[in-house]
């Protein structure tokens, strides 16, 4: 059976608590057997090397030396990591390993929340008969790793910093870091973001892959 592990905190604005619990129930209906926990040291010598899927909510944090490397050193071995907006992909923001990982790291939403337009630009199952869908959010800007596979993406209007009209900026990627499955999608700031069923839905998908169910 396979196992996932939530750890959750951080900032509080992203309701880390009650976003990891939603995704947890997700997956266990899904058959994968969850814990989720608020205890960083879980990430720390070995306590996740034999798990399946690791997924952190913890916008901004800090992990300690031994936490990082746990963490990365389960990926590379063969434990997954998937998530969602900051809780994923503007954690730990000193552990440029951890970005290395992930493929991403935050660097602005222009304008706050905003109405934007998500384009699936993949036949990969985890965005598989997706239409383009309209979700208000943060339009997240990233620096973004080149070798990710790419899912869908969101295109900036410059309404907000002109300099970057035109812009387009992967929304969700899939990659592999060393034997372990990453994957990330920017939407979910919090609970509300998931009442739009594409945004619960790609995250579903996203988390079960790199599971491996």
């Amino acid at each position: 059976m396979l196992r996932a592990t939530f750890v959750y905190g951080g900032w509080e604005g992203h309701q880390p608590k009650e976003t990891a619990e939603l995704f947890a129930g997700l997956l266990d209906d899904a058959g994968v057997t969850v814990k989720v926990t608020d205890d960083l040291d879980e990430l720390a010598a070995g306590g996740i090397a034999d798990i399946d899927l690791v997924v952190p909510v913890v916008t901004m944090g800090a992990l300690t030396p031994q936490q990082e490397t746990g963490l990365v050193d389960a990926v590379r071995g063969g434990t997954a990591i998937g998530g969602w907006h900051g809780g994923m992909v503007d954690a730990f923001r000193t552990s440029t390993t951890y970005q290395w990982m992930v493929g991403g790291q935050f660097v602005a939403h222009p304008g706050g929340f905003v109405s934007y337009q998500v384009e699936p630009c993949s036949d990969d199952p985890i965005v598989a008969g997706l239409g383009p869908f309209t979700v208000t959010t943060e339009q997240y800007y990233l620096h973004v790793d080149p070798s990710n596979h790419v899912l869908a993406t969101t295109t900036f209007d410059g309404k907000h910093a002109d300099w970057i009209e035109g812009v387009v900026m992967p929304v969700a990627w899939r990659r592999r870091f060393g034997a372990g499955r990453v994957f990330h999608c920017t939407l979910g700031h919090w609970l509300p973001d998931f009442d739009v069923d594409e945004t619960r839905e790609i995250l579903r998908r996203g988390l079960l892959w790199a599971a491996g169910a």
